[in-house]
């Protein structure tokens, strides 16, 4: 057996990113392989593994991701599908590709950070980075106008997708406080294996809302609108009775409704490494549907 080489950014090469989907698969159960064959797997999102005889035995990805905070556009990093076969877990594969990225990326952004489950919380702290809260937002309306003209997409379609790819970039900014953008990769990504038959283009607001509905409750995943939209109007729009909660998987303005704010707790922990002077929000929810 030969010793680990490391190869980074190999997406286009068949053998490397077949093996790629294979670890994900049997860790997360995830694939990408949709996603590149799509035409959403770009250059934002960086596989960094250690290969051993053509076969992915290590890795950590690198999304090059552009962030709001209060008001300022700043550049970030986000980690993700951190994953080691295993059959070579505890040689500290995972340690020298977290130390490959720091040292690489050193000066590139202004803050790095990940989500990791409960089983590896002592682990990145060793890097610098430090744990971080996020919030969750909800609000309660009423049902306005029912008149609006809403039609269901389906992310199997490959014009449904074309038309959602086509408004998440150019989406405008849901909130000044916390936002992501230029992240369409990572929407796709969610838009065809998590959300397809969550999706709706509402003609009136000219939006694609990604949205669940459970009960009295909506949950608001994305807005996709190239001009400012009312999340209210959008709620009022959607809720399928007279008066519900809109939950909202991102940071919505919040000049817009009062909200309840709450602690998040959700399957995993968000993780900062910050070279900013500022820090971020008290209150924020990362967006969903450009987490990796």
């Amino acid at each position: 057996m030969n010793s680990p080489e490391l190869v980074i950014g190999y997406q286009n090469d068949d053998k490397l990113r077949f093996s790629f989907n294979e670890l994900a698969t049997s860790i997360f159960g995830i694939q990408f392989e949709d996603w590149y064959q799509m035409g959403y797997w770009d250059h934002r999102y960086v596989p960094h593994s250690y290969v051993v005889d053509n076969n992915v035995v290590a890795n950590v990805s690198v999304n090059l991701i552009d962030v709001i905070v209060e008001g300022i556009e700043v550049k970030a990093i986000q980690l993700g599908t951190v994953m080691t076969h295993p059959d070579f877990r505890n040689k500290g594969l995972s340690a020298k590709l977290m130390n490959e990225v720091l040292s690489r990326y050193e000066g590139q952004y202004d803050f790095m950070y990940l989500f990791a489950n409960n089983t590896v919380l002592d682990f990145y702290p060793k890097f610098g980075f430090g744990r971080c809260y996020e919030s969750i937002f909800t609000t309660t309306i009423r049902s306005g106008n029912t008149n609006y003209s809403i039609t269901k997409l389906d992310g199997t379609l490959k014009q449904d997708r074309e038309f959602v790819h086509t408004y998440a970039k150019q989406k405008k900014n849901l909130s000044t406080r916390f936002a992501t953008f230029n992240a369409d990769s990572l929407l796709m990504f969610y838009c065809i294996n998590v959300f397809t038959n969550d999706l709706y283009y509402i003609k009136e607001l000219d939006a694609i809302i990604v949205a669940k509905f459970e009960e009295e409750q909506l949950h608001l995943f994305d807005c996709l609108s190239k001009e400012e939209c009312s999340l209210n109007e959008v709620g009022g729009a959607l809720l399928r009775k007279e008066e519900g909660t809109i939950i909202f998987h991102f940071t919505p303005e919040l000049n817009e409704a009062d909200y309840q704010i709450d602690a998040y707790e959700g399957d995993d922990v968000l993780f900062v490494l910050s070279k900013m002077e500022k820090s971020l929000p008290l209150q924020f929810k990362h967006p969903l549907t450009s987490k990796a």
